[in-house]
């Protein structure tokens, strides 16, 4: 069963400064599983605010909706880029992860998204390498997309920086220099967040702002240009495509992984 609990964001001035953008009235918020337990305050208030976050510019829950990706504990939603069924790799542990070990091959989701809201919760292994990529289409015989980096960022330190966790991978480390990553031990769970909407892109890690650009700039054609996807034309630009979960042989898992179309609606700030 459910975990409910009843939460209130208010506008303080704090939310009208623009440093919070949430609103909502009292709310009922479901947590699955063994998930609630685990959290520490500071991610559980995180959390929180995710939720509460679809009501930001209607206040009602129908308005926009959610999309669980692991909706019970299935894979019916995604498919290896051949098109077959995921099988092996990837499989669900007790408490409803979704768990990679072992070769299990990148995963697509069978539909295609535009606009969308999209948040997660990850944890990546010792030395670990992965990542959630998002506008995956096909460039020849590769699946390719902008990637939101998840990985064990203490056990490479050589790294160039648009290789850290959060970054839009090869293209940008930190769209500002106040921005920082929120880091807690590698053993727990961390909060992600993807936001992609009117040639916007953003990344957030643990309640913090990573990523904030724009795709439709000089910045970013620039950025593409110096990266490993400069031979790719129009690479990051395209308005649809798939989602994926790679396997770069490191363990990783994943639970509340869940999406909102945001396709004609307003700007989520």
């Amino acid at each position: 069963m459910p975990f409910r609990m009843r939460v209130s964001v208010r506008r303080s001035e704090r939310h009208r400064a623009g440093l919070f953008p949430l609103t909502a009235d009292w709310n009922y918020l479901e947590f699955f599983g063994n998930v609630l337990p685990e959290l520490n305050p500071m991610l559980l208030s995180r959390l929180l605010l995710t939720f509460v976050s679809i009501y930001s510019l209607t206040g009602t829950a129908t308005a926009q909706q959610y999309t669980d990706l692991l909706k019970g504990r299935s894979m019916s939603q995604w498919m290896l880029p051949s098109g077959e069924d995921v099988q092996a790799g990837w499989s669900f542990d007790p408490d409803g992860t979704l768990h990679l070990v072992g070769k299990g091959d990148n995963i697509i989701t069978k539909e295609d998204f535009g606009d969308f809201d999209l948040w997660f919760e990850y944890r990546i292994s010792a030395k670990g390498n992965s990542g959630i990529k998002y506008r995956v289409m096909k460039y020849g015989n590769s699946w390719l997309g902008c990637e939101y980096q998840i990985q064990d960022d203490s056990a490479f330190p050589n790294l160039s920086a648009e290789h850290y966790t959060a970054s839009l991978y090869d293209l940008f480390d930190i769209t500002s220099p106040v921005l920082k990553r929120n880091y807690i031990n590698v053993d727990q769970f961390s909060v992600g967040r993807i936001i992609v909407q009117n040639h916007r892109i953003r990344h957030w890690m643990n309640g913090n702002l990573i990523i904030d650009e724009r795709d439709d700039s000089q910045r970013f054609t620039d950025a593409v240009t110096n990266s490993k996807f400069k031979g790719q034309e129009g690479f990051g630009q395209n308005s649809v495509g798939k989602l994926m979960l790679t396997d770069h042989g490191s363990e990783v898992w994943y639970r509340n992984v869940y999406i909102r179309r945001l396709d004609g609606r307003a700007a989520v700030r």
